[in-house]
């Protein structure tokens, strides 16, 4: 038998994510995105409620009740009130999760209770790179071994925060596989570059960062001499992202449904309209059938369990939903869906970066 009741501690989160969503993000949101920059006071609020520090392990301050589950609830909350705010506010998990899936135990103990802290560290990650049909599994940015050293070399982007970092966590090649490097932000060779100017997202700064024979200690690399499991970290970054897809592309539906109950046209509202009702209603499925493939991913991961079939599925169907219904609720309003005035455009545009996001978000 499926369950799909929350306990009483999910049932207290999403309820505190969706008030500071709906009563702090989408008042200022579509201010962050023509300014290219979120309120500080709103990140902090945001960080407050405290998902990251919950799930850390007691021994370093936190609660000790890690849940993929749960974090995908957040997500999708979060998501629904803006999802450049989201990825913001949620960028430290871009080096804290990794290091608490893969980390060794001394790297552990001297991350980890940075992410309990008051104000979180300033960290973040560099998986995409700039290249035609990138393949997290395929890097062109390279880590040789020299010693006690390691040499990485190559270009990243979409790095989010990577500015004001003091630590950058480096995906890159070694020997063909994929590994982790932490990398301080003020090592020689390593250049912060200008910042995307994306067609979404606005309100989220992202950089290009190039690394020109970037010495690093051989500690550094993640996980010690047996690396990570990138695959697991894979996948917990695409629970997160097809989490964020179904808050937004929820928001679409809502909106969209909403307004076509108080659109009147010929002397009745524009939901009556047979044509109009079905969009909705397939909007309406698509959007559950979505959570439902994040939620069984989430719970594969929490089991311990291989979950890269679903996460890969759940990925493919999960873009083009957002897509989908972003772009139906576009046309549901009509001319006034192209118009910034109205967030629907807005939507679509941050809709259309699902499938390059790779490495923005994980939970």
């Amino acid at each position: 038998m499926l369950d799909f009741r929350l306990n009483e501690e999910q049932k207290m989160l999403t309820e505190t994510i969706s008030r500071y969503a709906r009563e702090r993000v989408r008042k200022v949101y579509r201010d962050a995105e023509e300014e290219g920059e979120v309120p500080e006071a709103l990140l902090r609020a945001g960080w407050e409620i405290g998902l990251l520090p919950t799930a850390m392990p007691e021994d370093c301050g936190g609660f000790g009740e890690y849940s993929t589950v749960t974090g995908a609830l957040a997500f999708e909350e979060f998501a629904w009130g803006d999802l450049a705010v989201t990825l913001k506010v949620m960028a430290p998990n871009l080096v804290a999760i990794p290091m608490l899936l893969c980390g060794t135990e001394e790297q552990k103990a001297a991350y980890l209770p940075q992410f309990c802290e008051v104000a979180p560290p300033r960290m973040t990650a560099a998986l995409t790179e700039p290249a035609i049909q990138f393949s997290p599994y395929k890097l062109k940015t390279t880590a040789m071994r020299d010693g006690d050293s390691y040499i990485l070399t190559g270009t990243k982007t979409f790095v989010p925060l990577a500015n004001e970092a003091d630590t950058i966590l480096v995906y890159a090649a070694e020997d063909g596989e994929t590994q982790a490097f932490l990398v301080p932000a003020d090592s020689e060779g390593l250049t912060i570059g200008v910042r995307n100017k994306l067609m979404g997202i606005h309100s989220l700064p992202t950089y290009l960062v190039t690394l020109s024979d970037v010495a690093i200690p051989a500690v550094n690399k993640l996980g010690g001499q047996d690396g990570i499991d990138f695959s697991l970290i894979l996948n917990h970054s695409r629970v997160a992202l097809g989490a964020a897809a179904v808050g937004l592309a929820r928001a679409g539906f809502e909106y969209a449904r909403d307004y076509a109950k108080e659109r009147v046209q010929f002397g009745e509202p524009i939901a009556h309209r047979q044509s109009i009702a079905f969009m909705l209603a397939d909007m309406a499925t698509e959007v559950d059938e979505a959570r439902l493939l994040v939620w069984e991913t989430a719970w594969k991961l929490d089991q311990g369990k291989d979950a890269t079939p679903e996460a890969t599925i759940m990925k493919q169907h999960v873009d083009r939903m957002v897509m989908q219904v972003a772009d139906r609720a576009l046309q549901i309003l009509g001319g006034y869906g192209y118009i910034r005035e109205y967030p629907v455009e807005l939507w679509l545009r941050n809709a259309r970066g699902f499938a390059a996001f790779d490495g923005l978000a994980i939970v």
